[in-house]
């Protein structure tokens, strides 16, 4: 698996099963074109954090995977991009149950990708519940 053409949805679901068996079907790959996805996290109790709301680590995980979707949607295979920095802003509680992020790249460069993930209970896509913002280390072999 070493193309660099950009992945569609069904090429990223079949990337997260290769890649990274454990995780894989906690996500759901909803859209994806260049530049930007749209990644569904399948809650479970496990992603709870006390008070019955899903915890910030899995609310980073979703933007996290969001965005390293987002890179390879718009330039193929990048197996060993790695988060380099985020922030995250946490707004309000999230509902049990499905998460969506829609992860953006705002530059894609030779070595940096830059990008945004905004984050939403499934039904409330206008109420936003985090933002993220990552930057990436892409290989200099592309």
């Amino acid at each position: 698996m070493a193309d660099n053409k950009a992945f569609d949805k069904d090429r990223l679901a079949q990337f997260l099963a290769e890649e990274f068996p454990q995780v894989a079907d906690q996500f759901s790959v909803l859209e994806a074109k260049p530049m930007e996805v749209l990644v569904a996290l399948d809650a479970d109790t496990s992603h709870l954090r006390p008070g019955g709301t899903i915890s910030g680590p899995s609310m980073f995980s979703l933007a996290d995977v969001g965005i390293y979707l987002a890179i390879h949607a718009t330039i193929g295979h990048v197996p060993l991009a790695v988060t380099t920095t985020c922030a995250i802003d946490f707004m309000r509680k999230p509902a049990p149950g499905r998460l969506l992020c829609r992860a953006r790249l705002w530059k894609l460069g030779r070595v940096l990708a830059v990008g945004e993930a905004h984050l939403f209970s499934d039904g409330a896509e206008n109420t936003p519940v985090a933002r993220a913002q990552l930057t990436y280390s892409i290989p200099p072999n592309r």
